[in-house]
C-alpha cells in the first residue's frame, strides 16, 4: 500500500501575504465563539488565528456576495477607511463610516435609509447598532471577527485581525478580488491601494514566529 504525504492546502494568496499583514494576530482576550478559529496560543497568551480557515471562508462568502445587488459595509471605528472606500468602489457597495444612524435599515423616512441584500461589519462589537437593525430586517450579516468578538448574531464569520490597517486592507482586497473574478469583471487594483504593505524588516523573534506559522 502506498501512502502519499498530505499536501498543504493551496491558498488564494501566498501565506506570507497573510502573515506579513498580521491577519493572523489575535488578542489575549478569547471568546468561546472564536475558539474554533484559533490555531495556537503563544506563550504570551496572544492567540494566533488559522489563516487557512479564513482563506476558505473568503472563497465561500465571496460566492454569495458576488450575487448580491446591494451590499452594505459598515465600520464605526476608523481603522482603515481607505480600504473600505476602495472595497465599496470596486464591488459597487454602499459604505457607512463612523456613526451608524438609527433607522438606516428600518426607517423608510430616514434620509440615510438603505435596503441592502447583505451587510458586512468590520467589528461586531463596534457595529452593534447596524447589527441590531439588520437582525430586525432579517438580513444576512458577514462579520470580520477577532478573538475578542462575540459572534452569536453573525451569519458568516471571517476570522481575522480586524484592528490593524494592513490586515483589514488585505482581507478586503482579497474579498473584492474574489467578488470581481466571480462576476467575470476585471480587477486591477493592487493590494497596496487598500493599505496592505509587506513588512521588509522584522525582528528575529518575528521571523521565527512566521516560520512556525508557515507550517500551519
Amino acid at each position: 500500500m502506498i501512502f502519499m504525504a498530505r499536501q498543504k492546502e493551496k491558498l488564494s494568496v501566498p501565506r506570507d501575504m497573510y502573515l506579513s499583514a498580521g491577519v493572523h494576530i489575535g488578542m489575549t482576550t478569547k471568546t468561546a465563539d472564536m475558539k474554533r478559529f484559533i490555531y495556537k496560543i503563544r506563550p504570551s497568551g496572544l492567540a494566533v488565528l488559522n489563516v487557512g480557515m479564513l482563506d476558505k471562508r473568503l472563497g465561500i462568502i465571496s460566492n454569495m456576495l458576488a450575487k448580491a445587488n446591494n451590499i452594505l459595509i459598515v465600520a464605526r471605528k476608523e481603522t482603515n477607511n481607505e480600504a473600505i472606500e476602495k472595497f465599496s468602489e470596486a464591488v459597487g457597495a454602499k459604505a457607512v463610516l463612523g456613526r451608524f444612524m438609527p433607522g438606516t435599515l428600518t426607517n423608510p423616512s430616514s434620509t440615510e435609509f438603505f435596503e441592502p441584500d447583505v451587510m458586512i461589519v468590520t467589528d461586531p462589537l463596534e457595529d452593534k447598532q447596524a447589527i441590531t437593525e439588520a437582525l430586525k430586517m432579517r438580513m444576512p450579516i458577514v462579520g470580520l471577527a477577532d478573538t475578542f468578538n462575540e459572534t452569536s448574531h453573525i451569519d458568516f464569520i471571517l476570522p481575522c485581525n480586524n484592528k490593524g490597517k494592513k490586515s483589514l486592507g488585505l482581507v478586503l482586497w482579497i474579498l473584492a478580488k474574489m467578488i470581481k473574478e466571480k462576476r467575470n469583471e476585471t480587477f486591477n487594483v493592487p493590494a497596496e491601494d487598500f493599505g496592505y504593505e509587506k513588512e521588509v524588516m522584522r525582528t528575529q523573534k518575528e521571523d521565527e514566529d512566521m516560520q512556525e506559522e508557515q507550517k500551519a
